[in-house]
């Protein structure tokens, strides 16, 4: 997590029309983590794998596979995995390569990670997320602002561990695309666009800075949510008795609990981690899964994961304890 942290009652200071229960009750987010303006993905990502080996004793000359998910790129070239490389000191034997994800990214970087290893390409395969929103946010996007952080994480997928991963259920809707978007920065339109409008409630609309169409990604979420549980429990042949707890990105809490309530899941199977982090996009789901890790219960059994947003994008596994 970046040092500086955003509070609800530092935004009320920027939008009085606001209050800190309202943020609280309607996004479920007290605070949440902002890089500094020199700050990027990269110096986050550095630090959450040099905290993984030293965590868990994990030497990095025996890592063979770097993958980095990141909308947040240090470079338009070079990749970014390879400033990252050189950087962890990894072995010239080490492949390295992006890819552009964002709330699903974390189930597809399992997906990928576990390809290199059957096909017996990798043995330790580091794969990371790390994402800065913050630095497309418009200052007076009040909506975006509550509900974004900024966070990089780690985790060592390798032939031997303590969780195994199970079969992937994996989708694309590519209608969703304008639906959140940065439009601007990219080769198609380099330049800055300028355009900047207010909405009728005050809201900041520009191509120079994240678009999130709020409705429609929650209509999105509701539809391929369900489905997309269901498809996992089948391809890996379990009831839904069998998962031991649920973990979904942490959009929002309105979201999730909307989630939970439409599938029928039982509150003590559902877990949430967003109050003190917010939404980080690709990190969600390995940050809960690392303070679900943390705390009495821990994790064991089967846990069910899924991810879903900018893209459109969705992908859900499961992970059993061995």
């Amino acid at each position: 997590m970046p040092e500086d942290i955003v509070t609800n009652e530092q935004l009320v200071a920027d939008f009085p029309e606001w209050t800190v229960e309202k943020i609280a009750n309607k996004v479920g987010i007290n605070q949440r983590h902002v890089v500094k303006c020199d700050e990027t993905a990269v110096d986050m990502a550095e630090k959450a794998a040099k905290k993984l080996f030293d965590e868990n004793h994990i030497n990095p000359l025996d890592i063979d596979f770097v993958l980095l998910c990141t909308q947040s790129p240090d470079y338009f070239l070079p990749t970014s995995a390879c400033v990252l490389h050189k950087r962890l000191g990894l072995s010239i034997n080490t492949g390295a390569l992006d890819y552009n994800l964002g709330c699903s990214g974390y189930i597809y970087g399992l997906s990928i990670a576990k390809g290199l290893l059957f096909g017996g390409i990798a043995k330790n395969v580091l794969l990371i997320t790390a994402e800065t929103y913050s630095k497309y946010l418009h200052p007076k996007d009040k909506g975006n602002r509550t509900i974004f952080g900024d966070a990089a994480t780690a985790t060592l997928v390798s032939l031997e561990g303590k969780w195994e991963i199970g079969e992937f259920s994996l989708g694309t809707d590519g209608n969703g695309v304008n639906n959140l978007i940065v439009r601007t920065g990219g080769a198609k339109y380099h330049q800055r666009m300028n355009d900047l409008v207010f909405d009728e409630n005050g809201n900041p609309i520009s191509s120079d800075y994240l678009y999130m169409n709020g409705s429609e990604i929650f209509n999105f979420t509701i539809d391929v949510v369900p489905p997309l549980v269901d498809d996992v429990l089948q391809k890996n042949k379990l009831e839904k008795d069998d998962i031991n707890l649920y973990v979904f990105h942490q959009a929002n809490k309105y979201m999730i609990n909307f989630l939970r309530r439409k599938l029928k899941i039982e509150e003590e199977k559902f877990y949430i981690y967003l109050s003190q982090v917010g939404n980080t996009v690709s990190s969600t789901i390995p940050i809960a899964l690392y303070e679900a890790e943390k705390g009495k219960k821990g994790l064991k059994g089967n846990v069910l994961l899924a991810g879903f947003g900018v893209g459109y994008s969705w992908g859900g596994t499961i992970l059993i304890s061995k």
